[in-house]
């Protein structure tokens, strides 16, 4: 079996050589390769160091130490021959931290969330709870093992776990706030495997109350979208979805600057009504159909009020349009320039197209037979204008704002 990979081809050139992964994630999935070899008996360790396609010894050396007969072995191969290898081995045991050794090499190179991005993930937990509908201890020992885990006091007692550390700051006292848990339990340093494994497990139905569950997702998904990926639906639970990590295109630079535009004008409704878009724009166009048209209907309201004016609760988005175009100056009337006339002209047909648009594909009306069943490029299309409209009005208004009344820009 000498010289045979896990999968039972014989190596010759190796594909990936060792210096192609940083050094410390490779010798510590090789630690714990042989950690988790050496906890066999020292009759087994040979035949399972062949079962695993490392070279063949005698069971002389492997009394002398386990340890040292798989890492020798182990150093003989690449960094990319050592993840088949644990995933084998992970077959046959049950080892939290060479399951976690494994996925960091395995993730390397790969698209991932930011340090950044889980640091703001786990400043949601300041005013958020981590689970509504369970135990916290529950929550926390389904997505950890915490009794595999090493306390954070193991210099200074021995054999005691982070479970314990848990319930001695949690249960029996109450030390940890839920951020400085999540801490504990390694969220900025774990693996991609893991931190997404977290933001499932914080977002089930099981854990969380249906308010609480779309207020979690939403912030979450507002966070790691930069970083290409969100929260979809995976499923549902009786009645209930069951959110799963998928990638998703990290969407154009215009959403970077409509974002800080829409949040610097309200970030409490505008701003949450355009993330709210964008998070449905490739997953649910009906709703971010629905979204793209209620977006502007507010920066309309909002900037009608704010200029001391009113509207009907009964205008649709068309009429709020023509009442702010008056307000701001909009309409293709109050100019002489025909490139401003032809520009204004055309977004007041924008408005008027979303509104068409949303009454006959969105989800704001029955579907009927015969609707149309709009496609993710529709939805795009719907919230990519709703956002650039809904920032040239902010803008605009603000303009108006610190302008002289005699003037006239568009």
């Amino acid at each position: 079996m000498n010289g045979f990979s896990v999968d039972g081809d014989r190596i010759g050139v190796q594909q990936t050589s060792s210096e192609s992964y940083p050094a410390i994630l490779v010798r510590t999935l090789r630690t714990e390769l042989a950690s988790a070899i050496s906890n066999f008996s020292a009759n087994k360790v040979p035949d399972l160091c062949s079962r695993l396609g490392l070279r063949d010894g005698d069971r002389d050396e492997s009394f002398k130490s386990k340890f040292a007969y798989a890492e020798r072995r182990l150093v003989e191969r690449s960094a990319a021959d050592l993840i088949p290898i644990a995933a084998r081995l992970l077959e046959e045991v049950d080892s939290y931290s060479l399951s976690e050794a494994k996925s960091k090499l395995e993730e390397y190179g790969k698209p991932s969330v930011s340090e950044l991005t889980r640091k703001r993930v786990l400043a949601i937990f300041d005013t958020k709870m981590l689970t509504t509908e369970h135990d916290r201890m529950d929550f926390l020992r389904r997505i950890w093992p915490l009794s595999e885990m090493p306390s954070i006091f193991s210099q200074t007692y021995d054999g005691r776990t982070l479970e314990d550390d848990l319930i001695q700051a949690t249960v029996r006292n109450n030390d940890w706030e839920d951020r400085e848990i999540l801490e504990r339990v390694g969220l900025l340093m774990c693996s991609q495997r893991q931190f997404f494994r977290f933001l499932e497990g914080v977002t089930s139905p099981l854990a969380q109350s249906a308010e609480a569950q779309a207020e979690l997702v939403s912030a979450i998904n507002d966070l790691i979208r930069h970083d290409g990926f969100r929260l979809t639906i995976a499923r549902m639970m009786s009645g209930s979805p069951v959110y799963a990590v998928q990638a998703a295109a990290i969407g154009s630079p215009a959403d970077t600057g409509i974002s800080q535009a829409l949040a610097a004008y309200d970030a409490d409704t505008i701003h949450a009504r355009w993330t709210q878009a964008l998070d449905r724009r490739d997953t649910n166009p009906e709703g971010a159909i629905t979204l793209a048209r209620t977006l502007l209907e507010d920066v309309c309201k909002w900037i009608i009020v704010e200029a001391g004016e009113e509207y009907e609760e009964k205008d649709d988005l068309p009429q709020l349009y023509k009442r702010l175009a008056k307000i701001l100056k909009l309409a293709p009337d109050d100019h002489t320039e025909v490139v401003f006339k032809q520009i204004l002209g055309s977004c007041q047909s924008v408005v008027e197209a979303l509104g068409s648009l949303r009454n006959k594909i969105s989800d704001a009306h029955s579907r009927g037979p015969r609707r149309v069943r709009p496609a993710a490029r529709h939805a795009q299309l719907a919230v990519n204008l709703s956002g650039a409209m809904a920032t040239f009005l902010v803008d605009t208004w603000n303009a108006r704002k610190s302008e002289q009344p005699a003037s006239s820009i568009v």
